[in-house]
C-alpha cells in the first residue's frame, strides 16, 4: 500500500523532533517509524494548515482495519493521563494518526504485522478553531 502524503505544522514538528531526541529505541519502538513520517511530511504553518488534517491535539473518528470505529483526541506523552478520550502520539495508532487527512488509509508497522487506520472525520482541530498555542 501506497502512503499516503502528510501535513504537518512546523510546531508539531519541532515539539516532535525535541521529544524524539530524548527517546531512546528502547522505551520507544516505534522512534523509527515516527522519524520516518517527520522526514516525509510537508511542513506547514499552523495558521496555513488545512481543517481536514490531523494535528497534534485535534479529536479524530477514525476506523481500524478490523471495521472498529473510534473517536479519540491526539495529545503529547506529558497530556496522556489515562484518559480512555485520548491516545498518545508514541501509540503506534498515535503515530499512523498524525497529518492525515479525512478518507486517508496507512499501514502501520506494530507487533511485527501491520494494521489499518482510516481517518473519517477530524471533528476538533486547534488550528481550524484559532487556537495556535497548543
Amino acid at each position: 500500500m501506497k502512503l499516503p502524503s502528510i501535513i504537518i505544522t512546523q510546531q508539531d514538528a519541532d515539539r516532535l523532533e525535541a521529544l524524539l531526541e530524548r527517546l531512546s529505541e528502547q522505551n520507544f519502538p516505534g522512534k523509527e517509524q515516527l522519524e520516518a513520517e517527520l522526514d516525509r511530511a510537508t511542513i506547514v504553518s499552523p495558521r496555513d494548515v488545512p481543517g481536514d488534517i490531523v494535528t497534534m491535539n485535534s479529536k479524530v473518528l477514525f476506523r481500524t482495519g478490523e471495521g472498529k470505529e473510534f473517536s479519540l483526541k491526539l495529545v503529547y506523552p506529558k497530556d496522556s493521563d489515562g484518559s480512555p478520550e485520548n491516545i498518545s502520539i508514541l501509540a503506534p495508532v498515535g503515530s499512523a494518526l498524525l497529518g492525515l487527512k479525512e478518507g486517508d488509509t496507512i499501514s502501520w508497522p506494530i507487533n511485527g504485522g501491520a494494521m489499518q487506520v482510516q481517518v473519517i472525520k477530524v471533528t476538533e482541530q486547534p488550528e481550524r478553531d484559532g487556537n495556535f498555542a497548543l
